[in-house]
């Protein structure tokens, strides 16, 4: 009985020594709380390493085997890694930070190249050095023609960058409408029933606003028309103003093959795109009607963006389509009426604008777009008035190297990203 006792006493007091042992290699929650010695020295041990991290930062600690009690995780004196915070974006019309440094970036560039321009057509090929008084006489000579430039690119910005919302396509331009045909059939006209005297005398400020009303008219009687039944549609409009568009440009081709060369010849001067076709007659009803069209096209930014949504979305989020399309084909009427009537057909400008407008502003807020694309018709239309002039001599006709321009960049972007 005794050695079995004292075999039990010895293997009880061994199993103790094995236990106590193992709770100081691991101790757990319920030693530290019942053993208050334990408790001491822990905590003790957490005060002296939680000083030692606030004296010498997270390296000092790195050097005790073990795990961190921080929470830290440094590990073989190396901080931890810290992941790059993800880009800051947000549902607005420019979501990153880039996209907004993009686009200032190209407003700046193309306001700096809009000023080299204009100073350009000012002062090159000047004979008075820029400190004398004759400089300024000759420079405001060809002051008319700079304000034309700028109004004529307002015009076509403003207005293509609208219609091509409201219709929902990026291809078709405001001339599909017919205002180039109407305005090559109203010279062609003048010129076959009262000859080579009339086209001299359009050229005065009462037919510049008959001319003005007589294609604004047209405008709106077919929008009217074609908007306002039960069954109204913006892809009928663009048919019907296709074949009126196409039947006033046969008419014109029919009455000029009858004239005789002389005329044909003062004709086509009239019918190419040329700064040269304006008056400074004309400045003083086209600029308030050119600022108040933009203007007001401006204010509909808003609805313009719902609008490009197309029509069922535009109606269920409680905006009258047919009324905002109504006031926005009025504005893009007066802009396109002024326009061809100061320089003539333009037909690739317009395009060209809108889709460098689309590529180099990257967003869907039209109150961006409308500033990017004015400044880009200004760059496009007044280099190519200076190219034209101080190089070719051509006198300003821009038509033809706009299209060439135009062509290249249309190919390189479709060709490039596969859309406008």
């Amino acid at each position: 009985m005794r050695a079995n006792d004292e075999t039990e006493s010895t293997g009880t007091a061994g199993s103790t020594k094995i236990d106590t042992g193992t709770e100081a290699a691991r101790p757990t929650a319920a030693n530290v709380v019942n053993d208050p010695e334990r408790s001491t020295v822990t905590d003790a041990i957490d005060k002296d390493r939680s000083t030692l991290t606030e004296a010498a930062g997270p390296t000092s600690v790195t050097g005790v085997s073990g795990p961190d009690r921080t929470g830290a995780g440094v590990r073989n004196g190396r901080p931890p890694r810290r992941k790059s915070a993800p880009a800051r974006r947000s549902s607005g019309p420019l979501p990153t930070t880039k996209s907004v440094r993009r686009y200032w970036t190209m407003i700046i560039v193309l306001a700096v190249a809009s000023a080299g321009i204009a100073l350009g057509i000012l002062a090159w090929d000047n004979p008075m050095p820029i400190t004398d008084p004759g400089f300024w006489l000759i420079a405001k000579l060809r002051l008319t023609n700079l304000v034309v430039i700028a109004m004529v690119a307002l015009c076509q910005s403003f207005g293509t960058v609208a219609f091509q919302t409201v219709t929902n396509n990026r291809i078709i331009t405001p001339s599909i409408m017919g205002f180039e045909s109407l305005y090559v059939a109203i010279q062609t006209s003048a010129m076959y029933f009262f000859g080579v005297t009339a086209i001299v005398e359009l050229k005065g400020l009462v037919p510049f606003a008959v001319q003005l009303v007589l294609m604004v008219g047209l405008s709106l009687a077919l929008y009217g028309w074609l908007l306002s039944g039960r069954h109204s549609s913006v892809a009928l409009m663009l048919l019907i103003g296709v074949v009126i568009g196409g039947g006033l440009g046969s008419v014109a081709t029919f009455m000029q093959r009858t004239l005789t060369p002389s005329e044909f010849d003062v004709l086509s001067a009239r019918l190419f795109g040329s700064i040269s076709n304006s008056d400074s007659s004309y400045l003083p009803v086209s600029i308030p009607l050119c600022v108040l069209a933009c203007l007001g096209l401006y204010l509909c930014s808003s609805r313009l963006n719902v609008m490009a949504l197309g029509r069922d979305m535009t109606s269920n989020l409680g905006l009258n389509f047919k009324g905002e399309l109504l006031k926005v084909l009025f504005f893009v009427s007066i802009l396109m009426a002024v326009s061809v009537s100061m320089i003539g057909p333009m037909v690739f400008l317009g395009f060209l604008v809108a889709m460098l407008a689309y590529q180099f502003a990257d967003t869907y807020d039209h109150k961006r777009l409308f500033p990017m694309a004015a400044l880009i018709g200004f760059v496009v239309l007044g280099g190519a008035y200076f190219v034209m002039k101080n190089i070719f001599y051509a006198e300003g006709v821009v038509s033809i190297i706009i299209e060439i321009v135009g062509g290249g960049a249309f190919l390189l972007v479709i060709l490039r990203k596969g859309r406008l």
